[in-house]
């Protein structure tokens, strides 16, 4: 006999075959349940105290929320650090910038860097040194363009749905306002990516390299740097070496920017929009340090 009230059935009961979910598990050890994010996210700290879950796991659940907080405009690299190719542009021309970059992905723009006309991906570049026909133009892929206003969890949604790695972020007045990839999207909630050049940051900050350079953390404390390489740059005003490297600047150094401060010079191997995250350090020669002070 079909039940008379079926509204009055638990909730739990209607959908006994549906697996729950990590936070519906969760929930059977909260009581009073939480009445705001702050609360549930107190709930899940408390959780990890408990070791019920792992400090990663509560980490990415942070990150999920904060995602939902951000916007692209919070995380996107800045039009004047965007790596760019030209239409007009020979191959033979930014073959070589491409490779110093060593991006995957670049936005290629005709006229004025606000008129953005497609991606280049660098693995199609291989048919430049196959098809006596490349066509650079007919190589692009479309470009997708967002707001600044967009949202990160649902512009991440639409990554995947889409299968794209990157957007061009415009603003108000549709000109070009900066990029974002969905590897910087992905690092609000698991951290940074690692990749060939990170360090361990407890015990490498300052890694010897074969050919005489070092490779330098960019969160290094600079006096952890002055003793290192005998220099006297001042830490009032800032406390890394990334650090003083913007202060110098005046904004973000992007990534293949050589900065020359004798009697050492730093080459930016990985930073984003906010930071600078890994540096290439070698000491001037005298002569080199000379014609610097000279200019």
């Amino acid at each position: 006999m079909n039940d008379p009230y079926p509204s009055s059935k638990p909730a739990h009961l209607k959908q006994t075959d549906r697996p729950r979910s990590l936070l519906e598990r969760l929930s059977d050890f909260i009581s009073p349940e939480p009445d705001s994010r702050a609360e549930l996210l107190e709930v899940l700290q408390d959780a990890h105290e408990r070791n019920l879950i792992d400090a990663d796991s509560l980490s990415m659940i942070e990150g999920v929320f904060q995602v939902s907080e951000l916007t692209a405009r919070d995380i996107m690299v800045q039009r004047s650090q965007m790596d760019m190719v030209n239409i007009a542009d020979a191959p033979e021309a930014f073959i070589p910038f491409m490779q110093q970059t060593a991006h995957s992905r670049f936005p290629v723009y005709e006229g004025s860097r606000d008129n953005i006309i497609g991606i280049l991906l660098a693995k199609d570049l291989l048919r430049y040194y196959t098809d006596e026909q490349f066509d650079l133009r007919e190589t692009l892929r479309p470009a997708v363009f967002i707001p600044e206003s967009k949202r990160l969890n649902i512009l991440l949604r639409e990554f995947r749905i889409n299968r794209n790695h990157i957007a061009i972020v415009v603003d108000e007045y549709g000109g070009v306002a900066g990029l974002v990839t969905i590897e910087d999207v992905l690092e609000q909630i698991v951290g940074d990516i690692e990749d060939e050049f990170d360090l361990d940051e407890d015990h490498d900050n300052i890694l010897p390299l074969p050919d005489g350079g070092w490779r330098v953390h960019g969160l290094t404390e600079i006096g952890q740097f002055n003793e290192a390489f005998g220099t006297g740059f001042s830490d009032h005003d800032v406390d890394t070496v990334g650090g003083l490297l913007s202060n110098h600047l005046g904004h973000v150094p992007h990534r293949g920017e050589i900065i020359t401060l004798p009697p050492v010079r730093f080459e930016v191997l990985r930073a984003d929009a906010r930071q600078v995250h890994l540096l290439l350090v070698h000491r001037e020669s005298p002569a080199s340090s000379a014609a610097v002070a000279d200019a």
